[in-house]
């Protein structure tokens, strides 16, 4: 067998590469650690009588934190199916170069895409806003944010960083509170 590696095959294994180095840090660093809420207090007074015994545990709580955690894997399940569907793609050696290249493109777009939400992201948050969630693409931005209340002060500050980051204007940007 002749093993012939081209500039497209480099190119295109730097790119899927960059793809999923995208994917891997954009998960690491929207990471939400989630506290479960205290539970009520087991005593054993002669310890278990079996051990590795099942016991019913209450846990009290609402479900407010649920939302964002939800939305938070719904979103990273979505990527990680573009990506896998991508990466399936273009490991199909009968593509012609013009199909690699929108391939290649679209998997650009998702990184860069997954990028800026993380960093728009991090930047709400650094405003005071401890739940966030941003779906962006290069036409419009969503973003839900939890709040009692957004000021208009604050939504400015909201859309100063996304029109800072990206070339959204106001006019595509919804900010969706959830309280």
């Amino acid at each position: 067998m002749n093993m012939i590696i081209g500039k497209r095959q480099i190119i295109l294994a730097a790119l899927v590469l960059g793809l999923g180095m995208a994917v891997y840090l954009n998960w690491q660093y929207t990471r939400v650690a989630v506290e479960l809420p205290v539970t009520e207090l087991l005593e054993w007074e002669s310890g278990p009588t079996t051990y590795g015994e099942a016991q019913y545990v209450g846990l009290t709580g609402t479900g407010e934190d649920a939302f964002f955690v939800e939305a938070q894997i719904s979103r990273q399940r979505s990527r990680d199916q573009a990506t896998e569907t991508l990466t399936a793609m273009l490991a199909d050696a009968n593509l012609s170069y013009e199909q690699r290249a929108e391939l290649t493109m679209r998997a650009v777009d998702l990184a860069s895409s997954i990028e800026t939400e993380g960093k728009i992201e991090n930047l709400i948050r650094g405003k005071g806003f401890e739940d966030v969630m941003v779906y962006y693409d290069s036409l419009r931005a969503d973003v839900m944010v939890r709040t009692d209340g957004l000021l208009s002060h604050e939504a400015n500050q909201i859309r100063d960083i996304i029109m800072r980051e990206t070339s959204i204007i106001p006019q595509q940007i919804t900010i969706v509170e959830i309280n």
